[in-house]
């Protein structure tokens, strides 16, 4: 019996050493694989400023400056091209205000120019020499120079006999087609409508490949039917850059006037020249078809030989008002008188754009209260 209770607690005691040995072992492991696996701690998280909120009242502000652009001719008193004028020697003034250069050129530029032709039944005698003096011309173009031909007689017959083109050859063949019919004169509308049809072509163009644009009109001046008025006429040239050349035949209408008003003439120069005035061009009053060849060239230089001036006005309004322009270039050498020509003014853009009708309501339609 004492062997049996001294071989039991052998045994147990045997049992507390080994569970004693095994926690050991577990608690000793347990520290050793906590030394192995000590957690990498949990970074704290990055914190972002927030991104602002855009503030209407912080946009930036852009301003649109309108860029006037005048192509000038600087000629002596013998009406002969003076051609090395330095831009210190120019000033421009605006409603007799001195303005800034803004940009200056003497440098030759491609030019967008159309032949605008009277073929009504007073230029009969002149048609031949009057297609001449248009080849004459076009050979002077340009590689890059395009033109346009126009054909008119009265306000139902103004037509575009050659868009714009650099092919000679077109354009020599749209001349020899030309004809003359009978018809009441619209010379207003013609100008009018090739005045538009230029700007039009011109604005299609990218803004750094813009060229000088011109008119060069061929007429008896004598205005008959135009659907358009002079003042109209002039209201838009002062909205343009185009600048108009003008060859008239005045020898067919009459020298007589009335007791107070002037002959047919007179009136039909003063016009002609008024038109070449306001947009900064050149009038020519040949006494003979045979001075066509001798215009046609010097129309040619007078298209190239030109500065290019422009400045953005410290009026910037935005009213639609006439502004006067005036261009000053200081005497030359040896006091040599230098008179530049420009065209007279220019028309304000209208922030407000022009009025426009509003489509009728149709009323019959309407619902009743």
């Amino acid at each position: 019996m004492k062997a049996l209770k001294a071989k039991v607690l052998m045994a147990a005691l045997v049992a507390a050493v080994g569970i004693f040995a095994v926690i050991s072992n577990s608690a000793e492991a347990a520290e050793a694989d906590g030394r192995l696996r000590t957690p990498t701690p949990t970074p704290s998280p990055t914190v972002k400023a927030p991104t602002p909120t855009p503030n209407p009242d912080d946009d930036v502000i852009r301003v649109e400056a309108e860029l006037v652009n005048l192509n000038v001719r600087v000629v002596d008193r013998n009406n002969r091209t003076i051609n090395d004028v330095p831009e210190k020697d120019f000033k421009i003034f605006e409603d007799g205000v001195l303005q800034t250069i803004d940009f200056f050129s003497r440098s030759e530029v491609p030019t967008n120019y159309a032949l605008v032709l009277d073929n009504s039944g007073s230029m009969r005698a002149q048609l031949d020499k009057v297609i001449e003096a248009g080849k004459i011309l076009i050979d002077k173009n340009k590689p890059e120079d395009e033109t346009e031909i126009v054909r008119f007689i009265g306000r139902d017959k103004i037509t575009i006999e050659q868009p714009f083109t650099t092919n000679k050859q077109d354009l020599n063949d749209s001349l020899d087609n030309l004809f003359i019919e009978g018809g009441q004169t619209a010379i207003i509308d013609a100008v009018y409508l090739a005045v538009e049809n230029v700007d039009k072509y011109e604005q299609s163009k990218k803004i750094d490949d813009r060229r000088r644009r011109a008119i060069v009109l061929v007429t008896d001046g004598e205005d008959r039917d135009s659907y358009y008025n002079e003042k109209q006429l002039m209201d838009l040239l002062r909205e343009s850059e185009v600048q108009i050349y003008v060859v008239g035949f005045l020898g067919d209408l009459s020298k007589e006037g009335g007791f107070i008003g002037k002959s047919p003439r007179e009136k039909a120069k003063a016009f002609l020249q008024r038109i070449a005035d306001e947009s900064g061009g050149k009038t020519y009053f040949p006494a003979d078809v045979s001075e066509l060849s001798d215009i046609a060239k010097q129309i040619s230089g007078e298209l190239r030989t030109q500065y290019s001036i422009g400045y953005i006005p410290t009026n910037d309004r935005k009213d639609g008002k006439f502004r006067a322009i005036k261009v000053v270039v200081a005497d030359g050498p040896n006091g040599q008188k230098r008179i530049p020509v420009t065209r007279a003014g220019r028309t304000a853009d209208n922030e407000n754009g022009p009025p426009s009708l509003a489509k009728p309501v149709n009323t019959t339609n309407l619902p009743k209260n």
